[in-house]
């Protein structure tokens, strides 16, 4: 069920922040969040839920932690006239809500000035106001492994926070003293994009660009 898949995702967090404190060292530097769960609004705030301030916890302990967007930014609406189908803003979805992640929307594959922020891609702000997603990166038509073995082409947000991820593995490499500076690494992971010329709440800072991250050390 939903809420035994979200108690798994927690208890991962948690394993993760478990591991990092028994040694004097951090051994797991970041965490990528490829999935989805729906916010609960009538229990918690946004950005508030059980998954949300798991992630807030992982990322004061010293942790990157990097969240897909989510896929609803173009949905199907059933209203009493019959449905339709159209955009949608504030369609953020957790742990993309979470105010210290990174969150990541997607952009086309090779044509990313041309084509901006995919379709699909889930729009900001968030419920509450706030300004996500922070990020958007290639997450159309990106090859990937399938389930039996497969390989083959696929699109999404998931697709996309891989990205920034290893971006955010690649400048902990090369500046070990980075290692444990979560918010120092979206600081420059945001600030290094490149402007795709779309709305702050399509595009977050805009396309992740790996080059100028590095030379803005």
């Amino acid at each position: 069920t939903l809420k035994d898949t979200e108690f798994a995702i927690i208890a991962a967090l948690q394993y993760i922040r478990y591991l990092n404190e028994r040694h004097t060292y951090t051994s797991i530097h970041g965490a990528n969040l490829s999935l989805s769960i729906p916010h609960d609004v009538r229990n918690f705030a946004c950005g508030c839920t059980p998954i949300c301030n798991e992630c807030e916890r992982l990322v004061e302990s010293g942790v990157v932690v990097v969240a897909a967007a989510g896929n609803l930014g173009y949905q199907r609406f059933e209203t009493v006239g019959g449905s339709y189908e159209g955009y949608a803003a504030f369609s953020i979805t957790d742990p993309g809500n979470t105010d210290s992640v990174i969150t990541v929307g997607a952009t086309h594959r090779f044509r990313p000035h041309t084509y901006g922020v995919s379709f699909f891609s889930s729009r900001g702000p968030t419920g509450d106001g706030r300004l996500k997603p922070d990020l958007v990166a290639p997450g159309e038509r990106i090859e990937s492994c399938l389930p039996d073995d497969g390989w083959g082409e696929m699109d999404g947000t998931s697709m996309a926070a891989p990205h920034v991820s290893g971006a955010a593995a690649m400048l902990m490499a090369r500046y070990t003293e980075l290692i444990g500076e979560p918010r120092r690494i979206k600081r420059i992971l945001c600030e290094s994009a490149t402007d795709l010329g779309r709305e702050r709440s399509f595009q977050g800072h805009g396309m992740l660009d790996v080059l100028r991250a590095f030379q803005r050390i």
